[in-house]
């Protein structure tokens, strides 16, 4: 029997009916057509399908879109709003990524970790990351890509506003 729920991804609200058996990563790829998102292991080993619920990294694989009624999911997707986002500048620049694969759920992951500490350590961008399996790099040029995200995001909020300018 089919459940209402309204879910607001990305800032946009979504009401739908869904089974209460659907996965909130099965919710996002093909209700929301949101395909950001990826899905390995089902079974929250590998990482690619981490999404923010309430600004925590969640595995999407394992968290029912019932759960996730009256609640704010971000995406991978909401990260390239204007251009390219600090974090997705970092991996491009300094090359966290080869297959691509694991990289939505290693982003978020990132996003939350810079949101609560806008200077980490390697330590602290490691334990972040801990949850999240990347086959092809060896995490070396994913740290160094969250390192380059955390100097450019605060480079940015050390840019004074201009005199008169309005944000």
């Amino acid at each position: 029997m089919a459940r209402p729920i309204t879910i607001t991804v990305n800032g946009d609200k979504h009401s739908l009916e869904v089974e209460p058996r659907l996965l909130l990563v099965h919710f996002i790829r093909e209700r929301l057509r949101l395909t950001g998102t990826h899905i390995g292991c089902d079974t929250t080993h590998c990482g690619a399908c981490t999404v923010l619920l309430d600004g925590v990294p969640v595995k999407s694989c394992t968290v029912l879109a019932v759960q996730a009624d009256g609640r704010q999911v971000t995406t991978v997707e909401s990260l390239a709003v204007g251009g390219l986002h600090p974090i997705q500048e970092g991996f491009k620049q300094e090359h966290g990524l080869q297959c691509g694969f694991c990289t939505p759920g290693m982003m978020m992951s990132s996003f939350a970790l810079l949101q609560e500490k806008p200077d980490p350590t390697e330590d602290e961008i490691r334990w972040a990351l801990s949850g999240n399996i990347c086959r092809c790099t060896g995490y070396m040029n994913i740290v160094k890509s969250v390192r380059y995200a955390a100097q450019k995001m605060k480079a940015a909020a050390a840019v004074p506003v201009e005199a008169g300018a309005r944000s």
